[in-house]
């Protein structure tokens, strides 16, 4: 059990799982995973959501360590995906008598991972509380933050905010790094289609005067929170974060990498603010989204393949049409041997997306650099640093 104080009566009862490779079966967590759940001791004992099932028995024994002793009386579920819920079916087994929170949708769903529960239930909706004792809950409806039935709830007398995923990141909680990197990482691919109602929620929390913003992964955040929810009122907005171009390539026998390498160079010769190039055939596909909508200018590099375009472009293109990608500028560069393809493939997704302005011009190399395709994507590099970046 960590020694993570949040206060005397609110102990910290989560789990990191150092051994898991794969978040959600797609994400590369190579500092793991922490699965935040609490437990408020007053009159009545409150537990704040439970674990994965991979680390369920630990959870348990945390639970039990803190309880010293006393029965838990409610369980609030603010969010039932099952690295959360997953320690659900053996808290129940031995506290046959607690009764669990959630609203209307939470219990659909805890009966479909879940069937045949068997408990007392409270069903409660926007603005409900619940007392016990010097502290009392009230539950704020977070629908698509990012499951339909996520709730975040506010205790009061110590003025915190468990905020279900929202403000979560990748890693565990013995991870030191720069919250910002992996947070991104983890809002643009697992909330980052849900904008709008991520603007839905900031608003409600506004209201509220919090010292502590508790969320279901990641660090529990004390200090600075106006740097978190600007952080999030910046991503929700699809704003670009910094000012810079990602050059994102899709390279088959390595010649359309050796153009984006140019291509960085040039750029940076320019005084671009920064230049960030990923080799999408080997670099980690969530981070190339993050630094697609970390900066203003994306550049998209790719071989043509089959008649359409490399499919690890694609991939991306799809992902990035899914998060509800917008508000950038954007560059095409194809390369083709005999009949080239790709350019008109991105050119049909980037036509889907949102307040999108093409950079020109529309570069093709053919097989490899030469002079003159050398020549037209220096004229795009003059384009891509003339262009007006966003202001910070």
């Amino acid at each position: 059990m960590k020694d993570i104080i949040v206060s005397p009566s609110v102990i910290y009862i989560g789990v990191d799982d150092n051994e898991l490779d794969l978040f959600e079966s797609q994400y590369d967590v190579p500092n793991g995973m922490a699965y935040n759940s609490f437990v408020i001791i007053d009159e009545k004992v409150c537990v704040m959501d439970t674990s994965d099932s991979r680390v369920a028995e630990i959870w348990l024994g945390n639970l039990e360590f803190a309880l010293q002793g006393r029965k838990p009386d409610y369980l609030v579920v603010d969010h039932v995906e099952p690295d959360h819920s997953g320690a659900i079916a053996m808290l129940l087994e031995k506290y046959p008598d607690i009764v669990l929170v959630g609203n209307a949708k939470s219990f659909v769903f805890l009966e479909q991972f879940y069937p045949g529960l068997k408990c007392e239930k409270l069903t409660v909706k926007e603005g409900d509380t619940l007392s016990l004792g010097t502290h009392t809950l009230s539950f704020i409806m977070a629908p698509m933050v990012h499951w339909p039935e996520v709730m975040m709830t506010y205790e009061s007398s110590e003025r915190l905010l468990f905020s279900a995923d929202a403000f979560g990141k990748f890693g565990t909680l013995d991870t030191e790094e720069d919250w910002a990197c992996e947070a991104r990482r983890y809002y643009f691919n697992i909330c980052g289609k849900y904008g709008a109602q991520v603007q839905a929620v900031l608003k409600k929390i506004a209201a509220l005067d919090i010292d502590m913003i508790l969320p279901l992964h990641g660090p529990l955040l004390k200090e600075s929170l106006g740097y978190y929810v600007k952080l999030y009122n910046t991503w929700s907005l699809y704003e670009p974060e910094n000012k810079g171009i990602f050059i994102a390539c899709a390279s088959i026998h390595g010649n359309t990498l050796a153009a984006a390498e140019k291509l960085k160079e040039m750029l940076e010769a320019r005084g671009a603010e920064k230049v960030s190039l990923s080799d999408l055939t080997r670099d980690d596909l969530a981070e190339a989204i993050e630094d697609a909508f970390r900066y203003d200018r994306l550049v998209l590099m790719s071989a043509s393949y089959d008649g359409g375009v490399f499919p690890i472009m694609e991939d991306l293109l799809c992902h990035l049409r899914a998060k509800n990608y917008q508000n950038r500028k954007i560059a095409i560069v194809e390369n083709g041997s005999w009949a080239p393809s790709a350019g008109r493939v991105i050119k049909g997704y980037t036509e889907q997306l949102k307040n999108i302005t093409m950079i020109e011009p529309m570069v093709t190399i053919k097989s490899a650099l030469n002079s003159e395709s050398e020549a037209a994507l220096a004229k795009l590099a003059d384009a891509l640093t003339a262009a007006p970046a966003f202001e910070d």
